[in-house]
Formats: structure tokens, sequence, C-alpha cells
């Protein structure tokens, strides 16, 4: 069983409840998403207006973003009660009917990683989100009838970290739709300040960017590795957690300056050293690291795709010529990166000869 990482997606359940202590209450709090922010708050402020239950909302993203807290922000802009279930738990359509039935009028339904809904409970959202009605099937066979059951107006949140399985017909019922992207260190910066301030924690601005520059653009993460650091400096009798405290208290949970943790340099240094950098198929990576291929996929490899580390062609996973450098070893030649940043050097010198010619 893989251990639970400080830098990963999930969450353990006393995990949840201090995140839960820590969520912005209303749009007004919540850091950084500014485009989409900005655009929630145009719908809440139009549906309020007419006196009608906002629009369904689809919300998009990696995980640890803010979906479900913008999904509890919604129901209190709104003033409405808030019912959370998610799509794994909805196997049936007959779970879908129960939960539409016993909402009240205005209500916001969160249906969180609303992509693995069954298909049954789908199609039948699909009636209930645009035309408020449900048919609920009795009997079987021949003498099976459909009885319309009326539903009273509510919201809709779906949250989905992948909006590409997302059938067209259930995308476009959706009346907002946002994607949420990854955080900047400064944007970091203000999250960890908030929640120091909620904590009770002394941590000046080096300390801030410290624990920012590590957290992969993620205010979930951020808040885990604040609350990391301050057991260390609680441990440590430190007052005040500046950049050298932070940086001894991650580097000791083995989080290192780019935010990459003991699995993502396992998969890396496995690629380097066991398979001189590749290609190797994803079972075989996984293996070698002593971990499942899933872990591998969807804990380790998003990350490491994104900051250019590592490479998945057709013929297996690869080791970037960044990658290399970053573990501290020579980059042979031919390695993946190499020949891209030749080629922009190239396009670069052609460019400033043209010039110099003109």
């Amino acid at each position: 069983m893989a251990e639970q990482s400080l830098v990963s997606g999930g969450e353990e359940p006393e995990e949840r409840v201090i995140e839960a202590a820590l969520r912005p209450k209303n749009l007004h709090d919540f850091v950084g998403q500014h485009r989409v922010r900005k655009q929630l708050a145009l719908v809440l402020e139009a549906s309020k207006m007419r006196g009608r239950s906002a629009d369904h909302v689809l919300m998009s993203g990696p995980p640890g973003l803010g979906k479900t807290t913008l999904a509890m922000i919604i129901a209190a802009e709104m003033n409405a009660p808030l019912r959370i279930s998610s799509g794994p738990a909805i196997q049936h359509a007959g779970d879908l009917a129960a939960i539409l039935s016993s909402l009240s009028e205005g209500e916001v339904l969160f249906l969180d990683e609303i992509h693995r809904m069954s298909r049954p409970a789908e199609e039948m959202l699909y009636m209930a989100m645009e035309d408020f009605r449900v048919d609920i099937v009795v009997g079987k066979g021949a003498g099976a009838t459909a009885i319309p059951l009326e539903l009273p107006p509510f919201t809709l949140v779906g949250a989905t970290t992948r909006a590409g399985l997302l059938p067209g017909p259930l995308r476009d019922r959706f009346g907002f739709t946002g994607h949420l992207e990854f955080y900047s260190v400064a944007e970091l910066e203000l999250v960890l300040r908030r929640s120091a301030g909620l904590l009770d924690l002394k941590v000046n601005s080096a300390g801030f960017t410290e624990i920012a520059g590590r957290s992969r653009g993620t205010p979930r993460i951020a808040n885990r590795l604040l609350r990391r650091v301050r057991d260390w400096a609680l441990v440590h009798g430190i007052d005040q957690i500046d950049a050298r405290s932070a940086s001894a208290a991650l580097d000791m949970y083995e989080v290192d300056q780019r935010g990459l943790d003991r699995l993502d340099r396992s998969v890396l240094e496995a690629l380097i050293t066991k398979f001189n950098g590749g290609p190797v198929g994803l079972s075989t990576l996984a293996i070698a690291v002593g971990e499942e291929p899933e872990t591998v996929e969807t804990v380790a490899e998003p990350f490491l795709v994104r900051e250019g580390l590592l490479g998945r062609t057709p013929r297996g996973r690869i080791a970037m010529a960044s990658a290399w450098t970053h573990l501290g070893y020579a980059v042979p030649s031919g390695v993946f990166g190499q020949e891209t940043l030749a080629l922009f050097d190239e396009e670069e010198n052609h460019a400033e000869s043209v010039d110099t010619i003109g």
C-alpha cells in the first residue's frame, strides 16, 4: 500500500476536517482564480436580482484548486442549503432520483467527480437539469410505467478533474463553466498568509515564499505543507518560521525545492539509472519503484510532465534533459529536451542574422 504523500492531491479524513476550517466562506476571501471568481460573482448576483436559483455550474481542473470550496461559497452567497455527493456514489438512476426528490427549492447540489457517474444516472440528470423533472420507472417489461416527478428549482454544481470525459449533452446543460488554473507562487503566499492567521502561526515573508515554492501551484498542498512546518517548528521550539526553518522542515519530509517528493524522485531516478532515460513502459516503471501503475500515472506523472521533467511517448515514459539536471546527473547527448533547446537556439540565431542583414 502506497504511503500518504504530502504533495498528493488526495486527502485523509483528518486532513479534510482541518481543510474545512481553512476554507474561505465567501468570494471576497477566496484567493486567486480572478477570472473565474469575477465571472461567477456576476452569475450569482444576477440570479439574486432575478430572485431565481443560479444557473448550473461546472468546475473543472486538477485536484486541490478550490472546486469544493467554490461550491460551498455558491451555496453561502445564495443563502441556500448545500447537499454534497459524488459521481462514484451514484451508480444507479434510483440513487440519483432519491437525492433529487429530496431537494428543497433553491438548494445547491454538489456532485464531485461528476464524470464518474453511471450512464443511466447521467441520462436522468439531463432532464432534471433542463426541465426540473425526472421520470420514475415502476415495474419491469411490458408492464413498466413511467411516473413523472416534478422537482423544485435547484442549482447543480459539478466538479471534475477530467472535463474531457464528460459527454457533450451533459456539459452543454451547465449555464456556467469555469476552469481552475494552477496558482502562482505570489497567490499561494496570499493563501498561506490567510491560513497562518487562522492557525495563529508566525511566519515571515521568506518563510511563506519557501513553502509556496514547493507547493506545486496547489492551495491544498500549500496548506498541508504549512501544517507540517508548524509541527516541525513546534517540536524544535521555534517561535517564528523563516526560510531556513521552512526549508529544513520540508527537506525532512522529502519535499524538495521544486515540490518533488519521494515518489517523484524515485520515478525519475529509476528512469535515469535503470533505463538510461527511457523509453520504458508504465508497468515496468511502476515495478521498478515498487508502486502500482495507477499510483505512478495519477499521482506522480501529471506534475512531472507539467514541469517538463518526464515525457510520455508512444513507446513509453522518458526522462527529459531537465530531469537529469535536477537530480545532479550529467545530461548525455541525444536526451529528449536537448534537441528542442538546440532548435530554439538555431531559430533565435537565424532571426538575429536576418535582422542584421536587413
